[in-house]
């Protein structure tokens, strides 16, 4: 009887994404908070320990901002792949193929289906959409949150040149919010695009996310 693969094993991917996500975070934590206790430093000011950064709006701001630009992205491109296609990409369905829309409550329900493919109505119908629904979700929590710290690290900044303090509304008005907001999402599509377009002719082999390394660059692999 053959031995049903470890945990880690079936879950190794995942894990090492959100270690190496881990291990970043604490060198953006201990690399911020050292940058701004030096300009701290240059203002007179008293550094900040550990836990007063983590909730310092600087830590905020950069944090919630390149996390607003990842979930947009993923947004957009779950949501664009339901409808668009790149000829010979890994990242596409093939354009030249007929792509039924799958309809689960005209057809038999496998016993072991989601909860919500069986319940049906409603409840399927945001399941249905439910994974750009969440990145979408995400997307607008980051982007929240990047207004809330960008505003209070701003006003931190105007306070300490004497001039007025500004609202959150008034900071989503400021060219500073939109241009930390376009440096990163231009980037993220810039991304994106190379791995569609990359993939029509270059190959990973094991990789799921290329093609089978005889495949023609023109040719849309599918399951």
């Amino acid at each position: 009887m053959s031995k049903s693969p470890s945990f880690f094993r079936n879950h190794g991917l995942s894990l090492m994404m959100f270690g190496c996500f881990l291990f970043f975070l604490t060198g953006q934590i201990l690399t911020g908070r050292h940058e701004l206790n030096d300009e701290l430093g240059k203002r007179g000011e008293r550094a900040l320990a550990l836990g007063e950064y983590v909730r310092s709006a600087h830590f905020l701001e950069v944090t919630a901002e390149n996390w607003e630009s990842e979930f947009f992205q993923m947004f957009v491109y779950v949501f664009a792949t339901a409808f668009l296609y790149q000829k010979g990409s890994a990242e596409s369905k093939d354009p030249r193929k007929k792509h039924a829309h799958h309809c689960v409550e005209k057809g038999p329900v496998p016993a072991d289906a989601p909860w919500p493919v069986k319940r049906g109505g409603w409840v399927l119908f945001v399941y249905e959409h439910s994974l750009s629904l969440a990145f979408f979700g995400m997307f607008l929590v980051a982007f929240a949150l990047h207004a809330h710290g960008g505003q209070r690290h701003y006003n931190q900044e105007r306070l300490a040149d004497g001039e007025s303090l500004v609202t959150v509304w008034q900071y989503l008005g400021s060219s500073r919010f939109w241009f930390e907001s376009f440096q990163n999402w231009q980037s993220e599509f810039l991304a994106i695009g190379s791995m569609v377009v990359l993939t029509i002719f270059l190959r990973e082999k094991n990789s799921p996310e290329s093609k089978e390394v005889e495949t023609p660059h023109w040719e849309n692999e599918e399951d």
